[in-house]
């Protein structure tokens, strides 16, 4: 008898496997099971699909199988839960997770192995928490050192930034979960984001502001895109014709979805016919909190149901709309072939710690202060709120709940103590004492009682007596410093650091400055210090990284990632006077016109001659390096050729190190107006004391080509080039010439 049950089950289900139908069938390709479950859709589930039904949820189609599909923040973690229909944390007590490096960190890495290692790891963390999508990562260009969400991008240059996100995103989808690269575009301003209207020559745009997401959709083949907040040609860029019908999805040919970042989008038509492919956040009318589950509201839900219905639109671009967003299910929930994932495992908190330690750029180190002289130190004074203060809550919607932050206090200690180190810390200033995000809580208390003099008094008495000074101070994650919403009110370091850092370097001349931020500060008393150090936000393992780097156990190897101006007035959106923008006379839209054009970065350093403070690109080390005989394999290329580069590194000093060599191209004669040079290629390079290697790089069209908006196309002219490589932007110091023999019209 149960032989004849099992044999009748079987035959059921092979029954049952023969007529299965094609939207169901993993043999099938994709785009024959998009349109099937397409034909079998009703327009209710048409409609349902492409908006949400929570805070960071959309629906799926049950009656067909296809579960509901969870969206949720990184870039840098996956953020906690919320409540269905709520900012504020759901409660849980399994959704934890590892904080990885802001992507400031992650670009000084220069290094795309870090990228894929970051993507892959923040996927498992995904997939463990039952998420389909990161919002993330962030690819916007700085143009300023006063923008607020700067720490969650990959800095000034398109090239590097395009090279970051590339396997970032590759890393992250391998694991069955999209990433949604944002914010698609020109996302330079946080204060009155919903009402920038950006004005830019199509040059800047094409050649600064969109290479990155061009190479995330391109070569990533990134599945998701967010639109911005801001406006491009008076259309608010999360219904842009121009930016997403256009270029992103007939240039581009991107086959993924565009998702509105939350309350981005304004106007029903709009979003029905430039480009919006799912809505989320809205509410009721576009920016405020209205009614409470208010997503039949949202314009492309009822009120789009609607209008086709009343035949004011056929539904040719809501099919488009769907076989997008199935297109996303097949490539997420209904992967078969997805993990399971991982959650704050010791492998990421690995890896956490390896792009930290990679991306800390030593900007200064006269007399060789650093590394911390750990056979002779015995007294080492700690001073600055940054070396206590929680990173990992705040900042907007990178907020994190880590399972564990090790602060920079508590790295040191836990690396130097057992050597007999005695470790002091005092405060020195008062910054933010507020510990709470979306009712996540650090469990900190930061109060204080003495006054701002005492502070400084106090610091000043015990540095005199210490062999170390080491002062963590900078920027935090609170409104007006690195905070989504807001930009910063000043160039200067808040809260009167610089009269506590100017104290500190009389009385101690090992004074190290560790500068935790996203940003580039002001620095007048560099001159006084002897050893800066760049310490980014680093997350979960910040202790760790910042303990192994000032104390030697590993070689700093980062470079900036965007040039560090000595004085705003030396940064081309202020030199110019286009920065914050003017607002129209009914104040409701602020015309912002990007005057400096491609001149951003480095590029307004060579066009202005200004003289940073640290060079795009800079970056010390424990060791030296000698970067020397630079060839090219011929001298003149077609534009369907490659050039390649090739030139020694050798490391001249006593301890293992990596640098990065970094070649920059120069047109010396082109038709059009073209920065002084350009970075075009870059490789890190690991050396043992006294070895040497023959480094690679090489070139092709792109990389001498420009945008022509007289026709709407990319170019390159035939004529003489100049290759100069180097380790940072203000000193490529070897130089060869080459000719292109025809272009590319």
């Amino acid at each position: 008898m149960k032989f004849l049950l099992l044999a009748t089950t079987l035959t059921l289900t092979l029954g049952a496997q023969a007529q299965r139908p094609v939207y169901l069938d993993e043999t099938k390709p994709v785009e024959q099971r998009v349109e099937d479950a397409l034909k079998r859709m009703t327009l209710d589930e048409k409609i349902a699909v492409i908006h949400a039904q929570s805070k960071f949820s959309s629906a799926g189609v049950k009656r067909l199988g296809f579960t509901d599909f969870w969206t949720d923040d990184g870039p840098h973690g996956v953020r906690p839960d919320v409540l269905w229909d709520e900012w504020e944390q759901a409660g849980q007590t399994n959704d934890s997770c590892v904080a990885f490096p802001a992507l400031t960190c992650l670009a000084a890495t220069w290094n795309p192995t870090m990228a894929r290692l970051y993507g892959h790891s923040l996927g498992e963390e995904a997939l463990y928490r039952g998420k389909d999508m990161i919002l993330g990562p962030g690819v916007n260009i700085y143009r300023t050192p006063l923008g607020g969400r700067n720490f969650e991008y990959m800095g000034e240059d398109p090239y590097l930034a395009g090279r970051m996100v590339v396997p970032y995103v590759q890393g992250l989808q391998a694991n069955g979960v999209a990433a949604c690269v944002k914010h698609y575009a020109l996302n330079n301003d946080e204060e009155y984001r919903h009402q920038v209207n950006v004005v830019v020559s199509d040059r800047a745009l094409h050649e600064i502001y969109l290479p990155a997401f061009k190479a995330a959709v391109i070569e990533g083949k990134v599945w998701g895109i967010m639109g911005a907040y801001n406006l491009y040609k008076d259309q608010h860029n999360c219904h842009n014709a121009i930016l997403l019908n256009q270029i992103l999805k007939r240039d581009w040919a991107f086959d993924g979805v565009v998702v509105s970042d939350w309350g981005g989008c304004h106007d029903t038509d709009q979003a029905v016919r430039n480009g919006l492919d799912m809505e989320f956040g809205t509410w009721t009318d576009g920016l405020t909190m209205g009614k409470t589950n208010a997503y039949s509201s949202y314009y492309l839900a009822d009120a789009y149901k609607r209008a086709i219905r009343e035949g004011r639109y056929t539904e040719r671009e809501l099919d488009d709309k769907v076989r997008r967003v199935l297109r996303l299910f097949y490539r997420t929930t209904m992967n078969r072939q997805r993990p399971i994932g991982f959650l704050c495992s010791e492998a990421h908190y690995d890896a956490a710690r390896k792009i930290g330690n990679e991306g800390i750029v030593l900007l200064k180190n006269r007399q060789n202060v650093l590394p911390i002289d750990t056979l002779t130190a015995r007294n080492i004074l700690v001073v600055g709120e940054n070396a206590v203060k929680m990173m990992t809550v705040g900042g907007g919607s990178s907020s994190l709940k880590v399972q564990r932050e090790l602060s920079p206090l508590d790295g040191l200690r836990a690396t130097l103590a057992p050597r007999g180190v005695n470790i002091v810390w005092e405060r020195g200033y008062v910054g933010d004492t507020n510990g709470s995000f979306n009712g996540v809580t650090s469990g900190q208390d930061l109060s204080e009682s003495r006054t701002p003099d005492r502070l400084v008094a106090d610091a000043v008495s015990k540095a005199r007596k210490a062999d170390y000074v080491v002062f963590f101070g900078g920027l935090n994650k609170s409104d007006y410093q690195d905070c989504e919403g807001h930009d910063r009110k000043e160039y200067g370091l808040p809260y009167g650091q610089d009269r506590l850092i100017e104290a500190l370097a009389k009385a101690n001349r090992n004074l190290i400055v560790v500068n935790i931020s996203g940003n580039a500060v002001a620095m007048p008393w560099a001159d006084r210090v002897n050893a800066i150090v760049q310490g980014w936000y680093l997350g979960s393992e910040t202790g760790h990284c910042l303990a192994d780097v000032l104390t030697g156990r590993v070689n700093p190897s980062g470079k900036l990632p965007f040039t560090w101006p000595r004085t705003l007035d030396d940064v081309p959106a202020h030199r110019l006077g286009t920065y914050p923008g003017t607002w129209r006379p009914d104040h409701k839209i602020i015309d912002e016109e990007y005057k400096e054009g491609l001149y951003v970065g480095y590029r307004g350093v060579d066009r202005y001659k200004t003289r940073p403070l640290f060079a795009f690109g800079h970056g010390l080390s424990y060791t030296s390096f000698r970067i020397s005989n630079l060839r090219v394999d011929k001298t003149t290329m077609t534009h369907d050729g490659k050039l390649t580069f090739t030139v020694n590194v050798a490391n001249t000093g006593k301890r293992e190190g990596a640098e990065v060599i970094q070649l920059y191209i120069s047109d010396l004669q082109s038709s059009l107006p073209r920065p002084v040079k350009e970075l075009k290629a870059f490789m890190k390079v690991s050396l043992r004391p006294g070895e040497s290697r023959d480094v690679t790089l090489t070139i092709d069209n792109a990389a001498l080509s420009f945008y022509d908006d007289s026709r709407g196309v990319w170019t390159s002219e035939p004529g003489d080039f100049e290759a100069l490589v180097g380790n940072t932007s203000d000193k490529p110091n070897l130089k060869v010439r080459f000719k292109l023999t025809d272009g590319l019209h």
